[in-house]
């Protein structure tokens, strides 16, 4: 048979491990394979040399007499008592190595495949839910539209039409499966693949039910409920069981994914269970204290006392006010940050106020003098 080197022919080094030598004729199996290469005169016999290489590097005893010998260890006269005439590519195969095989080109096909014929899960759903920041802090009910498969009402999910009956599939007699035998220079394979005319079901619908034209199925537009609990936040998922597609034969219908997004508020910003905003105060209230009202989600107004001397970007914690817990546990807490406007625009009255009380202060503020004196001790000894 072959003349060729039995390391060469696979393209292993003469000391591969028995792994790398069924890796490497696995490979080269696939490649050469005269099902995969129909159009290839020299496919069937390169795949021999292929599969008779393999043979006797994959047996320990074999391999072991080819490395002393080489070919002379095999080129024995056929018709002798058939010592070791007659080569057969998968003699000294075992089963798994057979199996290996059928994988290979056949996806397994050489042997029954299971079929999905019984009961069959319906497909799970995806809705994405636009919510409000009220809505998402403090919960709400949303009904939504769904288009979704839901089980034929006139046939009850069989497909046939009322009073009619789903028989036995004649060309596969019920097994969903064509089989079909090939001979080939290696044997007899058997190709199986899915029955034509039940599409591997198994079974027949002579009468399709004139609703669902046979499918078991139809389309509705289904109005569905959706609680939303207190607390949910953006990119959080709601999963409603039972409210997915219906299922196949009678199995039980997939789930609904609720995908929440919040869309930003104009006065809140969220981080967890916390809540943010920035509120304004004047001049005044800044230097010498105040209580004010600030906005909270509630929809409600709180009082927070500003102490004397607030400066802008001071924030004040405000428990209880924030986001509640989504799963229980009372709420976070709203975090309120202060801005100190600044007037532009003075009338004569006010420009002579803010003068009187400049000179009642008789100097600038501290902060204000430390930062100058700093400023003049850093660039006056380079001018001086």
């Amino acid at each position: 048979m072959a003349s060729r080197d039995y390391y060469e022919i696979l393209g292993v080094s003469r000391n591969a491990t028995e792994q790398e030598i069924k890796k490497a004729y696995r490979t080269l199996a696939r490649k050469y394979h005269p099902d995969v290469n129909k159009d290839d005169p020299n496919a069937e016999e390169k795949f021999k040399e292929i599969s008779e290489a393999y043979r006797v590097l994959s047996d320990p005893e074999l391999r072991a007499r080819y490395d002393q010998l080489g070919h002379a260890a095999f080129e024995q006269a056929t018709g002798q008592g058939g010592a070791q005439g007659g080569f057969d590519p998968f003699g000294g195969f075992g089963f798994d190595d057979l199996d290996d095989i059928f994988d290979m080109f056949f996806g397994g096909r050489g042997r029954r495949r299971s079929r999905h014929t019984g009961p069959q899960r319906g497909a799970d759903l995806e809705y994405e839910l636009d919510l409000s920041l009220e809505e998402a802090v403090f919960g709400t009910t949303v009904t939504i539209e769904l288009p979704r498969e839901e089980t034929c009402r006139r046939c009850m999910g069989s497909g046939s039409e009322p009073g009619t009956d789903v028989i036995t599939c004649p060309q596969c007699r019920g097994t969903g499966e064509v089989r079909q035998a090939r001979q080939t220079p290696f044997g007899s394979f058997v190709n199986v693949t899915v029955c034509p005319r039940c599409r591997g079901e198994g079974r027949v619908v002579e009468t399709p039910c004139s609703q669902c034209m046979g499918r078991g199925r139809e389309r509705k537009v289904r109005r569905i409920d959706v609680r939303v609990p207190p607390g949910v936040d953006h990119g959080q998922r709601i999963t409603l069981s039972g409210e997915g597609e219906a299922g196949l034969r009678g199995g039980p219908p997939g789930d609904l994914y609720i995908y929440v997004t919040v869309r930003p508020h104009e006065l809140f910003h969220r981080e967890g269970t916390t809540l943010y905003c920035e509120v304004p105060i004047t001049f005044t209230q800044a230097a010498m204290g105040a209580e004010i009202e600030v906005p909270t989600l509630d929809g409600k107004k709180a009082t927070l006392r500003i102490p004397e001397g607030t400066q802008t970007g001071t924030t004040f914690r405000m428990r209880g006010l924030g986001v509640p817990h989504l799963r229980g546990g009372g709420r976070g807490d709203q975090i309120v940050r202060v801005r100190v406007v600044t007037p532009t625009k003075l009338t004569p009255k006010q420009r002579e106020a803010l003068v009187q009380l400049a000179k009642a202060a008789g100097e600038d503020p501290p902060e204000v003098r430390n930062f100058f004196e700093r400023v003049r001790d850093a660039f006056g000894g380079r001018n001086g």
